[in-house]
């Protein structure tokens, strides 16, 4: 992959993260037999949004969002680029970490208690992450991205690995049943609560950047097989979303004892899956 096509993938990744938004709204629609917004409806809220008045109430709150934002961006051109496993994960985590501090730096009782729900099922799915990065470099014998996706597919030795990232990609994107840092009906919204007009459109892009995070990593389970590896997206795609409109939301200690007890341990798994396939 070229470096230009490299750098336009990730400098227009917020166009086609909120394209694949749009399609996981109208997706999820369709399952309640609902008509939906159009798949360009999220573009249509940020149009509406920058519209508003720029109005800052608590400047620290808004400076870590866009540390949040610039961060996360920037992971996502670590992964374009082929980067280091390891970096993208710390890399995401650091990102994560701003926007927590960002629910923090507000007096509102929501989003603390957003942020603390965010901070423990980070501590809950950072591990798994790291677990099946370790899976992947058994396997491979790197945690390049360019060199895993120039490798042969082996993915009968990462099936426990896909498995157990199925339920990162609910945790990270914040659906049922794994939503509690969110939890619309308990705490607003959480940490997002205190974000209005053009500064919520940093937390609006930062939901598509987070699709493309996590559903990189099933993708490059596949290797250099695309085709398949597209498959794979599209399947825990279709997955994530009907787990999603089929859950009810869960309890954080729930939450966390979900991802220890089959993320974490499916990731366990799969190191002695994948040892027991190279013997």
């Amino acid at each position: 992959m070229s470096i230009v096509f490299s750098f336009m993938l990730g400098f227009f990744a917020p166009i086609y993260g909120g394209i694949f938004y749009g399609i996981d709204r109208v997706l999820k629609a369709k399952m309640q037999r609902r008509k939906g917004p159009p798949v360009l409806q999220p573009f249509y809220d940020m149009l509406k949004l920058f519209s508003k008045t720029k109005f800052i109430v608590n400047a620290p709150h808004t400076i870590w969002m866009i540390f949040y934002f610039l961060s996360l961006w920037a992971v996502v051109f670590m992964i374009f680029f082929g980067g280091n496993l390891l970096y993208i994960i710390f890399g995401h985590l650091l990102a994560t970490v701003f926007f927590i501090i960002s629910g923090y730096s507000v007096n509102s009782i929501f989003s603390q208690l957003g942020s603390n729900r965010k901070l423990l099922s980070v501590v809950a799915y950072e591990p798994i992450l790291i677990v099946n990065a370790i899976c992947i470099y058994l396997v491979f014998g790197t945690f390049e991205i360019s060199e895993i996706l120039a490798a042969p597919n082996n993915f009968n030795s990462l099936v426990f690995t896909f498995l157990s990232l199925l339920f990162v990609v609910p945790t990270v994107l914040k659906l049922s049943p794994f939503d509690a840092s969110k939890a619309h009906q308990e705490i607003v919204g959480g940490i997002e609560v205190e974000f209005g007009g053009v500064f919520y459109e940093l937390v609006y892009a930062a939901k598509f950047l987070e699709m493309i995070f996590v559903y990189s990593f099933i993708f490059i389970l596949a290797s250099n097989d695309y085709i398949f590896g597209t498959f794979l997206v599209v399947f825990s795609f279709f997955a994530v979303a009907l787990v999603d409109n089929s859950t009810a939301r869960i309890k954080i200690d729930s939450l966390l004892k979900a991802l220890y007890m089959y993320g974490f341990g499916l990731g366990i798994v799969s190191i002695f899956w994948i040892l027991l396939c190279c013997i």
